[in-house]
């Protein structure tokens, strides 16, 4: 029970600064995106905070929990992932962070969203969209 207090707090923490920022509402999101128009740089404050609190998090954190260097290789499994994500991300306004955040909201974008992104996941994990990798069990 105690173990899981802490991932308990830090989602939590996230989905509450999701809310506060703005980022569970796909119009800020996509504002962002617009560089042509009227774009709204509260995403880039929002990436550069957690990028701060990373770099202390990981000064802090024990190097025991290190889990290594992520993979170098780079193929069309990760470039169609990651292509995906970004279209995905272009088009609907959400991330699978905030997603998640606001389906309590009841918005049917973001239900639709979620169950899409968890289908896809599903699909990935079962051979749909290529031989999953040894480290993905």
């Amino acid at each position: 029970m105690r173990r899981a207090l802490i991932p308990l707090a830090a989602g939590v923490l996230f989905g509450a600064g999701a809310c506060v920022s703005g980022m569970v509402r796909p119009s800020k999101v996509l504002a962002f995106l617009d560089f042509g128009g009227a774009w709204d740089a509260t995403l880039l404050v929002v990436m550069a905070s957690a990028l701060a609190i990373h770099v202390v998090a990981w000064r802090l954190v024990p190097r025991a929990r290190d889990p290594g260097p992520p993979s170098p290789i780079v193929d069309a499994r990760l470039f169609g992932g990651a292509a995906l994500f970004g279209i995905g991300w272009g088009l609907g306004g959400y991330c699978p962070g905030p997603a998640a955040v606001s389906i309590v909201s009841g918005a049917h974008s973001s239900l639709v969203f979620v169950a899409a992104m968890i289908s896809g996941m599903w699909l990935a994990g079962h051979g749909g969209c290529g031989k999953p990798d040894a480290s993905e069990g």
